[in-house]
């Protein structure tokens, strides 16, 4: 395994499994952008499609539904990291298909 795939394998796992304040499952769901509703499915889903739109009252409203600051940084994190690691699967497969083709 090359040592990006490695890194990758290792910071899925750590943000899915380390220790954190939000249980495995809701940052799962972040990491997946599924399965979280309200606020915090709304935001999630924000920082995965559209990130640069994000605001603070994306934050507050998140906060009010009983998030500390923390933990709305670490699903936020997950959902990031969930989106990137879809982007670069899709792109890795474009490249294998089109060395295929040659």
């Amino acid at each position: 395994m090359s040592d990006i795939r490695h890194a990758r394998k290792a910071l899925t796992r750590r943000i899915l499994e380390g220790a954190s304040t939000v249980s495995p499952s809701e940052r799962r769901a972040a990491f997946n952008n599924s399965g979280l509703a309200g606020p915090l499915g709304a935001l999630i889903d924000k920082v995965a499609r559209h990130a640069w739109r994000v605001t603070d009252e994306d934050i507050t409203a998140a906060k009010a539904s009983g998030l500390s600051e923390d933990q709305i940084f670490e699903v936020m994190v997950c959902a990031a990291i969930g989106q990137a690691t879809r982007q670069y699967d899709a792109a890795l497969a474009a490249l294998e298909a089109a060395a295929g083709k040659e």
